[in-house]
This record gives structure tokens, sequence and C-alpha cells, in this order.
């Protein structure tokens, strides 16, 4: 799963033959049979790589391209997006990596033609690099093509370990080139920050040894985030902007109103964290913005706020 906006563009322009980059969202239903149709569509085509985007995490590489709903699949013959296909519109997508297949846009013939191992070199640096924490693996975190790559899954995703991937099956230039330039001659392969972490026998060592989890990036649980802020003041308002800049009319009148009384407030502008800002309709199913937490308790949002506010009710509301 690529993460962000660094290792999508890595991906994407170190790409040679055919690629479908899924866009996708964790909470969506759709997306899991997407995927799970890619996945045997990769089988179908081996030379096909198949790669997932969460979505949310990426919203400046999804606002270049339009992307407004998940599922969406991105079609590549190299660096050129040949093919947006938005929806379950499996056959879209099929159709555009079989005519891609049959023109020659795509496989190990595509590989490897530019400009030779000081290319390659330059290439490998970036996918190393494209994350902290970057898998070299068979196949895909969902459906694995070897039995070595099935077993780091199996170990890396119950911990919510934080990744990116390359499949080193869909690139015979990277799945060469990568065993001289990181001197390990088998997959699959954990780089952390730059540097070549180990295989599989290396993961289990430090997993059993409990320095696995202290060594590599973990997801935090969202809503256990969502908490921590809500909490990071008695007072707490979550808004479009800051109190100094307020960046709409609702966060703006907010501000107004709360500015007539004597009480300390923190600020959480959710323009600059899609995850909040996705993740706290549902946490508080409340579903526009701004939120007002007092103690941890939601109390509603511009609408209820002004109607405790001209009722007089909002000063001994903000004491908590």
């Amino acid at each position: 799963m690529l993460c962000s906006e660094g290792a999508v563009e890595a991906l994407v322009s170190g790409n040679k033959g055919i690629m479908v980059l899924h866009c996708t969202a964790g909470w969506s239903e759709p997306c899991k049979v997407v995927a799970r149709s890619l996945a045997a569509l990769s089988q179908k085509y081996p030379g096909l790589a198949v790669h997932q985007i969460e979505t949310e995490k990426v919203e400046k590489f999804s606002s270049a391209l339009n992307i407004e709903v998940v599922p969406t699949c991105l079609v590549y013959r190299g660096t050129k997006l040949e093919e947006t296909v938005a929806g379950m519109n499996l056959p879209a997508v099929v159709k555009a990596v079989d005519k891609l297949s049959r023109s020659g846009g795509g496989g190990d013939s595509d590989i490897g033609t530019g400009g030779g191992e000081e290319d390659l070199n330059e290439r490998l640096k970036k996918l190393t690099t494209m994350d902290k924490c970057v898998l070299f693996i068979k196949g895909t975190p969902q459906a694995p093509r070897c039995k070595f790559t099935r077993a780091m899954m199996e170990m890396f995703l119950p911990l919510n370990i934080q990744f990116s991937y390359f499949d080193i099956l869909s690139d015979s230039a990277v799945r060469e080139g990568l065993k001289t330039f990181g001197e390990w001659p088998t997959y699959p392969q954990v780089w952390l920050d730059g540097g070549l972490l180990g295989g599989l026998d290396i993961m289990r060592e430090m997993h059993e040894a409990g320095e696995l989890l202290t060594t590599v990036p973990v997801k935090v649980d969202l809503n256990a985030r969502l908490k921590n802020l809500i909490n990071s003041n008695k007072v707490m308002l979550f808004m479009k902007g800051n109190r100094d800049e307020p960046r709409c009319g609702f966060s703006k009148t907010t501000i107004g109103i709360l500015s007539g009384y004597d009480a300390e407030y923190g600020t959480f502008d959710i323009l600059s964290d899609n995850e909040v800002r996705q993740g706290l309709k549902t946490y508080s199913e409340w579903p526009t913005y701004p939120q007002l937490y007092v103690s941890g308790e939601l109390i509603g949002g511009l609408d209820i706020i002004r109607e405790l506010h001209e009722s007089g009710e909002l000063a001994e509301t903000l004491k908590g």
C-alpha cells in the first residue's frame, strides 16, 4: 500500500511496463472487491504490476488527477497514464490492460532499455527510499506469489506495520539489479530509511526478540489518535484553517463567537490532515465542520454553537 506522495511519485517515475494503480480506501467494500480482481488479473498477465494507493493520504496526487471516487484504477504504460477507470468497472480495466499488452506495452521486453547500470541504480535508490519502510516482494500483500512473501505478510499485516511495497515479479531489471544493489541475493527484502534491513529470517529473529515493532514504523490506530486530539485541550475546535486565518465562512463565524468568551481553546486545521478530516466524521457521527468539543464530548457545529450563544448557555457549556 502506497501511503505517501513520494512513494507514488517514485513508483510512477520509475515504471517501465504496464501498471495499474488502484486508488482505494480502507472503509470501502467495493475497493476490496476490486483489489481481489486485480490480484487475479496480475496472475493472468505476469508482466503487469498492480499497486494500491491510500487515496486520502495522497491528496495532492488525487487532486491532480481529479480522483473523486474510490475505487478508481489508473492504467499506465511506462510513465504515461493511458486510462482512468472510476468505480467498479472491472471490464474496462481488463480491456485497457489487454489492449496495452497486445500492443507490446509492457512486460520484461520494455524493462531496462534506458540508460544502463547508472540509470538502474538511480531508479533503485528512488524505490528503496520511496517510503520509510519498503518491502520488495513477489506479488502483493493481499495476493503473495511465493511462500516466503506469504510468510512475511502473515507477520507484518497483523502487527499493523506501515510500509510501501514493490512487486519484483513486475520488473526483471529491478528484481535482478536489487540483488547487487543491496548485496542480498533473495526475496523478500525489507528496506528501512533507504538501507537494507534484511529478509524473512532476520525479520523473524527481530520479531521473536521483541525488536521489530521498535524498529519499523507502525500505523497509529485512528480512533486512538482522534481521541488524543479531542482531549489535547479542554475546549477543542476542529475547523478549516486556524483562529488567525479561518478558511471557510462557518469556521470564521465560529471563531467570531468564541472570541467573545473568556475561554481558552485549541484548534485543529482539518485541511492539513485528510485522515483526521474524514475519520472524525465517523468517530463523532457528525458529517460537517467545524466541530466543537468540551472535556472530550462533542457539543456540535456552528448552528448549535450559535443557539447556545443566543440563549446565553454557551459560557456555562465552555466551562465543561
